[in-house]
């Protein structure tokens, strides 16, 4: 399961408590209350309100990489198929942010994201059974695809997958279940000319 705070500064604050054992205002507890090795001492936050704001904000204003090859004939036909096998029913191009008036920047601004921001049945193959809330261990929140293209030049390696068992996109999409079973047997019985076409598309973005 991902995607199981509900902003950015939960997401930031969450990582320096759970990964970092740093206290903040969000998360005051030490990591180890509760466990033999607590101290007992009541300290202060470890990381300022200020500090752990300007990570939010840093993290908020991110570019997202700019397209590539949109309008190349086999991008295009990937980009047909993609809808064609309802892929973009989760993954779903166009999105618009919200409107806020103290930061105009991220205001009201159409973008491209290609997901749902849901949480999905994907199926047993990628179940973790490991239940976060009301989701169970099926359930995958669609990760967005923008930049996916660059995942080499950015991570160094082409491992997809919330663990990177997929070592292709094509891969990637084989493992999807459930809700996307469907999906996922459209792409499996295309052409290998269309099935290239798919991933050219999905390097693009």
């Amino acid at each position: 399961m991902e995607a199981a705070n509900p902003s950015i500064l939960q997401q930031s604050a969450g990582a320096y408590s759970e990964d970092m054992g740093i206290t903040n205002f969000i998360f005051p507890n030490e990591s180890s209350l509760v466990q033999v090795q607590f101290d007992g001492v009541k300290d202060k936050y470890e990381v300022s309100d200020s500090l752990l704001r300007t990570v939010e904000f840093y993290i908020r204003t991110l570019a997202v990489p700019a397209r590539r090859d949109a309008d190349n004939v086999q991008v295009l036909r990937g980009k047909m198929i993609f809808e064609q096998s309802k892929c973009s029913a989760c993954h779903v191009p166009r999105s618009r942010t919200v409107t806020n008036v103290a930061f105009p920047e991220i205001s009201n601004q159409v973008i491209f994201p290609y997901t749902d921001l849901l949480v999905h049945d994907m199926g047993n193959d990628l179940a973790d059974n490991r239940p976060d809330y009301e989701a169970n261990g099926r359930e995958w929140r669609t990760a967005p695809l923008w930049g996916i293209g660059l995942t080499k030049v950015v991570n160094g390696h082409n491992n997809f997958l919330h663990d990177g068992r997929a070592r292709t996109l094509l891969e990637a999409v084989m493992w999807h279940g459930g809700e996307a079973e469907q999906s996922k047997n459209y792409v499996k019985n295309l052409s290998k000319t269309d099935r290239d076409a798919l991933t050219r598309f999905l390097e693009s973005l």
